[in-house]
């Protein structure tokens, strides 16, 4: 491990130290900016830790299969408002603290809708 890989893990960005070497070498071919070098450093830190926060998340909410809101077939339902459904994906009933409940008989969307809002949600932090 490189001195400087020894520093970045001794601040407990772990990532960043394994993925420094081929960071170093893209910046020196691509004769980068000290900026846009640690702009580029930081975002790859922070990218894999967001994935591993969503990946803990959706373990721990024991979430169905990943679901999207573009996946859901809204002509199937023609009594649903996809426009309330894009405005819940908005997620501002997660800052009031509000409650969503879907209501239906069996087949007709209800765990598509919440899962994908649930992953909205995680993806969103």
């Amino acid at each position: 491990m490189s001195t400087s890989a020894a520093v970045v893990a001794a601040l407990g960005l772990r990532h960043l130290a394994t993925a420094l070497p081929t960071l170093l070498d893209e910046a020196r071919q691509e004769q980068l900016s000290y900026d846009a070098f640690l702009h580029r450093a930081l975002s790859t830190e922070a990218q894999v830790r967001h994935a591993r926060m969503v990946e803990r998340r959706s373990q721990a909410a024991h979430l169905p299969a990943r679901k999207s809101l573009d996946a859901f077939d809204f002509s199937y339902q023609p009594g649903l408002s996809e426009r309330t459904i894009r405005e819940l994906a908005g997620l501002s009933f997660v800052d009031t603290a509000a409650n969503i409940v879907f209501l239906g008989p069996p087949g007709v969307g209800k765990t598509h809708l919440a899962a994908s809002l649930a992953w909205q949600a995680l993806e969103a932090g």
